[in-house]
């Protein structure tokens, strides 16, 4: 009898373990390298992924897939034909040295493949997770929509990266609000959503001959949307051309491809966002062969302080002597470049340098004082020049070109890019985006791009008073993300808000100078602008010396103290020295400066700080120095809408 019931047991066991087996088949599981973060996938009626962190689940199950013309949804039905798994850890020297100088690229990875020709890469890192499609169809598809996204806690909070349309610079302010409200709205990427006790950064990299990504909110989360392929645009001027024609499909491209990586960096304190270098690791790898020739640098701009100069003999303005002086300035401060923006040429034509300006003077000059000359552009002018205008500025001996105004994301507009950036580079010339989506991936591929513009930067103060220190302190954990940021720090006439005034040919900046000051060590770029006039940094010498011994590469980065919204503080080296950084948003505060970073013996630490009176007057900057050891604790007093900034070198 016991014998009978036992065998009844097995069988009924036998029965629920079968199914339970096929249900555990449909979902595979990978974790990072330290166990925190899982990300699942269900290859169930639909593939979709979800995520945990410690066991919390963080990215509820979300759909993912891709509808090609003629072949139908992959990820739709899906059958596992195989899977492999493998982890990496190596390091990843980059050209241009943005957080570090060594980047750690650790991480675990699955690959699961499917009938119908395609698979899916699964990666987990420590800091985030990604995936990516794979197709291997014979010639060319047509992808008709992706499906991609996050599905959260509609309680969860976006800072939500305001769009109203796909036409668009990519500039953002950031509102934060429950992910419920955002149904309907139109959302930027990269874009960040806080919830759970940890904040997660959507964005993508590998952007390759595909459009870009926007999302799009709804009760369930964020969907990605896409620009669809353009057949057809309106011209309006040099720079504003809309897609009057939209085909039915976002994409037609080679059968055979990897697609665009979808990346959500996690992090359960937000300083970690700050370290993250998921978008670059996960960019495709170098294709330009020689790049001894890329320098980074700073730069001196001309259009923020619109050619503006006092204090000097000669009436300025677009003209050759206005651009020797800014040579000057730039040579007499060990700046490497200046920006020629609008203006140097008739608009419309790339070859035609107007009569108030020798350009072929101003490059021999610049060469002689060792000064890099970057040109300006206009994108459409020069997609109908390219090859006329980027010979000609390579004969004249120009260092770079500012590619602005693209507006646009699509297919189209996203092979332009990489367009510019080889052409340039066979010319040996750098690149600058302005107007543009977030960045991509495309520095790594094409390391002569050094930034990218796609933020509200300091140049909104000449219209708006919506540039506020609060602002500020939000940027570096969004957009800075994805990449570096061309905000164009450096503004010498700094007010708080309430005696702020927008001037578009004096502008000034709300927030201390200490503030702008603590940007050049916060805000990653290799083309480091010094955004205000040559005359006005003349006038505040001690604020000139430190920006101008700041470098804008870093061989390593830390994080001292990091808030979403309200203050940020960081620690970076280069060489044997260190710089510090410190911003705070609306509220003054104080912050303990830990120099256990240090190495061993003395240094001598000089620092830039808010004045006694800085809260009142925002201008009031204060030089300070001391004697420090690791072992030393300082205090960083930071006013409202402050700053704090410090060079420490060690003593020989």
């Amino acid at each position: 009898m016991r014998k009978q019931f036992f065998a009844r047991g097995l069988a009924g066991a036998l029965l629920l373990i079968a199914p339970l087996a096929s249900l555990a088949a449909r979902s595979l599981e990978l974790s990072s390298p330290d166990r925190q973060l899982r990300v699942t996938i269900d290859t169930g009626e639909r593939l979709a992924f979800s995520v945990s962190h410690r066991g919390v689940p963080l990215v509820l199950p979300t759909p993912i897939g891709m509808t090609l013309s003629g072949i139908g949804t992959l990820g739709d039905k899906p059958r596992l034909t195989g899977q492999q798994r493998h982890s990496v850890d190596a390091t990843v020297r980059p050209v241009v040295a943005q957080k570090s100088r060594v980047v750690r690229d650790h991480y675990n990875a699955l690959q699961l493949d499917f009938a119908g020709g395609y698979a899916l890469e699964v990666r987990a890192y420590d800091e985030g997770v990604a995936y990516r499609f794979r197709t291997s169809l014979p010639g060319q598809v047509t992808v008709e929509d992706e499906q991609a996204g996050v599905n959260v806690r509609a309680q969860d909070t976006l800072y939500w990266p305001q769009e109203k349309s796909m036409q668009s610079h990519n500039e953002h302010y950031y509102q934060p609000m429950p992910v419920a409200e955002a149904a309907g709205k139109l959302v930027g990427v990269p874009a960040l959503v806080q919830g759970g006790g940890v904040h997660i950064v959507y964005t993508e990299s590998g952007l390759r001959d595909y459009p870009g990504l926007y999302l799009r909110g709804e009760p369930a989360g964020l969907r990605a949307v896409f620009p669809k392929v353009a057949l057809a645009d309106i011209a309006r001027d040099d720079r504003n051309v809309p897609v009057s024609q939209e085909a039915p499909y976002i994409a037609r491209t080679a059968g055979k491809r990897a697609f665009p990586w979808r990346i959500l960096g996690i992090a359960a304190d937000a300083g970690g966002l700050l370290l993250n270098q998921m978008p670059y690791l996960l960019a495709d790898p170098q294709e330009l062969k020689e790049t001894g020739w890329i320098k980074p640098g700073k730069v001196a701009w001309d259009w923020y302080n619109g050619n503006k100069l006092y204090g000097v003999p000669f009436k300025s303005g677009l003209d050759t002597r206005t651009y020797r002086h800014y040579i000057d300035f730039a040579a007499e401060n060990g700046l490497e470049y200046i920006i020629m923006d609008e203006g140097w040429y008739k608009l419309g034509d790339l070859l035609a340098v107007k009569p108030e300006i020798d350009m072929q003077e101003l490059m021999d000059y610049g060469r002689q004082r060792g000064v890099g000359i970057i040109l300006w552009v206009s994108w459409k002018t020069l997609d109908a020049q390219m090859t006329a205008a980027l010979d000609q500025f390579a004969r004249w001996g120009a260092a770079g070109i500012k590619v602005d105004f693209m507006q646009r994301s699509d297919q189209w507009m996203v092979n332009y890019y990489e367009r510019v950036a080889k052409e340039a580079a066979a010319r040996r010339l750098l690149v600058d985006f302005h107007g543009n989506f977030k960045p991509s991936g495309l520095q790594r591929t094409w390391p002569n791009v050094l930034t990218f513009e796609g933020v509200k930067g300091l140049e909104n103060n000449k219209w708006s008073d919506k540039q506020t220190p609060e602002h500020d302190v939000t940027l570096p954990f969004i957009r800075m993300f994805a990449g570096p940021v061309d905000y164009t720090p450096g503004a010498m006439s700094n007010a708080h808000r309430k005696d702020f005034v927008a001037s578009f040919d004096r502008p000034m900046s709300q927030g201390t100078r200490a503030h702008q000051l603590a940007m050049y060590v916060i805000y990653e770029s290799p083309l480091q602008m010094l955004a205000d006039s040559p005359s006005q940094y003349r006038a505040n010498a001690s604020s000139l010396a430190f920006i101008r011994q700041v470098p804008v590469e870093w061989d390593e980065s830390r994080v001292l103290h990091a808030q979403l919204g309200r203050y940020v503080a960081m620690a970076r080296r280069h060489g044997d020295t260190w710089y510090v950084g410190a911003m705070t948003g609306a509220d003054g505060r104080d912050l303990e400066l830990d120099l256990s970073f240090l190495g061993d013996g003395e240094y001598q630490l000089e620092s830039m700080a808010d004045g006694p009176n800085a809260a009142v007057f925002a201008i009031d900057v204060q030089q300070g120095s001391a004697s420090v050891t690791r072992a030393s604790r300082l205090t960083m007093q930071l006013a409202p809408g402050g700053g704090w900034a410090a060079i420490i070198r060690k003593k020989k």
